[in-house]
């Protein structure tokens, strides 16, 4: 390696790591460096600290963008026993509609096998399992020919917010709202 780059290397690892920069001016001063202990480089690593940006599982993101935007978790957590089938559906119709626009806005979700449930339906040879589940009766690689009964689906991009808030509020779905 070069002077240069040895010089470079020494000076942004001194002003990294206030420990780099007393060894490398130990060693400008002439001062004799400890042993290198090979028992330490295979010990585990020291402890990372811990990150800065509050941490949220992708799944609480969406939950409570449903919530917020579509009254999800209100709808599923009612007790339903005490409405008709009428109010349910009702109620129902607008969740369900805005739930499909959480969806597409985070997701934009596309069918993966086009045509209608009943339609015909064409799946190549070694398809990939996760994209087509196939029933009937069903040997070898394929290709095969049958009836769509789901056209299943896929996310064509994913768009979830990053979470900015508190630590202690990242399991928060929705707050609690209170009239003063």
């Amino acid at each position: 390696m070069s002077r240069i780059a040895v010089a470079f290397r020494a000076f942004f690892a001194a002003l990294a790591s206030g420990q780099r920069a007393e060894q490398i001016r130990a060693v400008l001063d002439g001062e004799a460096l400890p042993k290198i202990n090979t028992a330490a480089k295979t010990a585990a690593p020291p402890a990372r600290l811990e990150s800065l940006v509050p941490s949220r599982s992708e799944a609480i993101t969406l939950l409570a963008a449903l919530q917020r935007e579509a009254r999800l978790v209100d709808l599923i957590q009612q007790p339903l026993a005490e409405f008709s089938d009428e109010q349910i559906g009702a109620a129902a119709r607008n969740v369900l509609t805005d739930s499909a626009a959480v969806l597409d806005r985070f997701f934009a979700l596309r069918p993966i096998a086009p045509g209608e449930e009943g339609a015909a339906c064409d799946v190549p040879k070694n398809h990939d399992p996760a994209r087509y589940k196939l029933a009937g009766s069903v040997s070898g690689p394929g290709p095969f020919q049958g009836r769509l009964s789901h056209p299943g689906w896929q996310a064509t991009t994913v768009k979830l917010p990053s979470w900015t808030g508190a630590k202690d509020s990242a399991l928060v779905i929705a707050p609690a709202e209170v009239d003063v």
